[in-house]
């Protein structure tokens, strides 16, 4: 028997370019506390309009790697990043995030307008030693990983 989760419905989202286990952590801890686990996946122009770059791996690519993944129920290509409209779609009781986010300006507005639609943020620890930027980098470096 399935034991209860804390959560029922709970939400994170990413950019998952050039996926790594750092993302596989966020996405196995997000689905170990709720029983319904929406991943959102950034649309390549949100990502080129915030990162500055476009994506390796485009946006359908990356969702089909999301929704190949054991314990994902549901995968969304995201075109906003705005998380109360997200929430508006959705109706998730929990949101997760790396623990590199926790104390920013834009997630402690966030946790603020979330707590009002009693949303929970849950601040997840970042995989050390890994990301998709260090791995971009040591592609055009032409080092080995």
């Amino acid at each position: 028997m399935e034991e209860k989760r804390k959560y029922k419905i709970g939400y994170t989202d990413g950019v998952y370019d050039l996926f790594h286990v750092g993302h596989l952590n966020m996405i196995q801890t997000a689905k170990q506390n709720c029983e319904y686990l929406i991943v959102g996946v950034h649309a390549d122009d949100v990502v080129k309009e915030y990162k500055h770059h476009k994506p390796i791996i485009n946006e359908k690519e990356r969702k089909r790697i999301i929704e190949s993944i054991k314990g994902v129920d549901q995968v969304e290509i995201n075109r906003f990043r705005d998380k109360l409209k997200l929430w508006e779609l959705y109706h998730f009781d929990v949101i997760f995030i790396g623990d590199d986010w926790k104390g920013t300006e834009r997630w402690n507005y966030f946790e603020k307008v979330l707590a009002e639609k009693k949303v929970d943020v849950v601040y997840v620890p970042y995989t050390k030693g890994i990301s998709t930027t260090e791995i971009r980098e040591k592609i055009m470096l032409g080092d080995g990983l």
